[in-house]
């Protein structure tokens, strides 16, 4: 039983498939809602007022869902967990190195022209361009190849021109890239 006092209520389900999934009873959720966290545990969350049961059929309909979560994950290689804070350290010099550089010489050869260059520890995105044309990449860049490092700052450069995914942007980067930009998109996707 809940009291007044108590926010959320947890407990531990024990799925055939899953493993362990985290339950959470939550006086403050409006919904049903399913979570994989980095380490690949299952976080379930919902409502007082939804039955249990109800939260677990739910469960049973976003299975495969959960699978390719973690496999994502697993594949990503992105977590903290991964590196150690001596090693994202020498990524970032590394990166402020290197990836700055590779900007400016791109922009030069295709003619860009963009504001400042920030290196982030983002894990979610590879790079991002403002309206201001200001380009963040994310250190963990250093962990592709060459040719994928270029690819995403190319792309993002031409966010400079077109500041959305139309097929004129991906026109763009295509002609940038030689014809190679869906090739790219998927190598990079395949990767994480």
């Amino acid at each position: 039983m809940f009291g007044r006092g108590k926010s959320a209520e947890k407990s531990i389900y024990h799925h055939p498939l899953l493993g362990e999934v985290a339950l959470v009873r939550s006086w403050r959720a409006r919904r049903v809602t399913l979570s994989v966290r980095p380490s690949g545990e299952v976080r379930l969350t919902y409502p007082r007022f939804v039955a249990k049961s109800r939260a677990l059929e739910f469960l049973e309909s976003r299975v495969e869902w959960v699978e390719q979560s973690r496999q994502r994950l697993a594949q990503r290689g992105l977590t903290k967990r991964e590196f150690s804070p001596e090693q994202i350290e020498q990524m970032r010099r590394e990166a402020k190195r290197v990836l700055p550089e590779r900007v400016a010489f791109w922009a030069q050869k295709f003619g860009f022209s963009y504001g400042r260059v920030t290196i982030r520890a983002a894990r979610s995105k590879w790079g991002s361009c403002s309206g201001e044309n200001n380009i963040s990449l994310s250190l963990f860049m250093m962990t592709l190849p060459e040719h994928l490092r270029d690819y995403i700052i190319i792309h993002e450069l031409c966010h400079t021109v077109h500041h959305n995914h139309s097929a004129a942007f991906h026109s763009l980067v295509d002609r940038c890239v030689e014809g190679k930009e869906k090739y790219l998109r998927s190598e990079l996707r395949n990767i994480g």
